[in-house]
C-alpha cells in the first residue's frame, strides 16, 4: 500500500499514527507530496479527484481517501480496537469533532498564507478560532472521559488536531485556557507513534 501524505497535514497524521499503532507501517510506503489548494500535485489528483490528502493506494482495490475512511479501513484490516463497539457513536462523534477542529485550524492557515496579509480576512480567521475555542471548551467539559482508557480513534484524532493547533497557531496559547485538555495532550504526545509523526 502507499499512503499519499504531507507530514504537516493533521488529516494525514491520523492514518500515519494508526499505521504505527496497529503494526502496519512495514506494509505501507508513505509517499511525501507537496500540494496546495491552488496547485494540486499530479499524484494527489490521480489518487483523489478532490485533490485532498491523505489517500491510501491499495494493491487489491480502489484508492481510499478521507482520513476517517482510511483510519477505519486500517483498523479493520489489522483487527484492531480503535472503534470500540460499546461506544461506537461517541467515538465517531469525537473523531468528527477532531476533524472539524482540524478543518477550522487549516482554514485559518490557508486564509493567511494564500491571501496574504492584505487580502486575508481577519473576521474569517477570528470566526474559525472561535469554533476552535468553543470546541476545546466542550471537549474539556464533556468528553475527557472518552480520551482516557485504551487507545481509540477519538484520542488519535484529538491529539492530531491539538498538535496542529500548536504547530500553526501557537500564538493563540490555547493551553492556558484549557489546562485539563493540555495536560492530557502533553502526556499522549509522548507515545512513540506521536513522536515519530510530529510535524516539522
Amino acid at each position: 500500500m502507499k499512503l499519499i501524505m504531507s507530514p504537516a497535514s493533521p488529516f494525514a497524521r491520523k492514518p500515519r499514527i494508526v499505521l504505527r499503532e496497529t503494526g502496519q507501517l512495514d506494509q505501507t510506503q508513505e509517499v511525501l507530496v507537496h500540494t496546495t489548494p491552488f496547485d494540486t500535485a499530479d499524484e494527489v489528483a490521480a489518487a483523489n479527484p478532490l485533490g485532498k490528502i491523505p489517500a491510501l493506494v491499495r494493491n487489491d482495490g480502489p484508492t481510499l481517501y478521507d482520513s476517517r475512511v482510511i483510519c477505519r479501513f486500517l483498523n479493520d484490516r489489522a483487527q484492531a480496537s480503535l472503534y470500540p463497539a460499546t461506544r461506537i457513536w461517541e467515538m465517531l462523534t469525537l473523531e468528527a469533532t477532531a476533524d472539524g477542529l482540524m478543518e477550522a485550524a487549516v482554514s485559518m492557515t490557508y486564509e493567511a498564507r494564500f491571501k496574504g496579509t492584505k487580502g486575508a480576512s481577519g473576521d474569517w480567521i477570528d470566526t474559525q478560532w472561535a469554533k476552535i475555542d468553543r470546541t476545546l471548551d466542550t471537549i474539556e467539559s464533556q468528553w475527557m472521559s472518552h480520551l482516557e482508557g485504551p487507545l481509540n480513534i477519538g484520542q488519535i484524532g484529538m491529539a492530531s488536531a491539538l498538535a496542529y493547533v500548536d504547530f500553526r497557531h501557537d500564538s493563540r496559547k490555547w493551553r492556558a485556557q484549557h489546562p485539563v485538555l493540555a495536560a492530557w495532550e502533553a502526556e499522549f504526545a509522548k507515545r512513540p507513534a506521536m513522536v515519530d509523526t510530529k510535524p516539522a
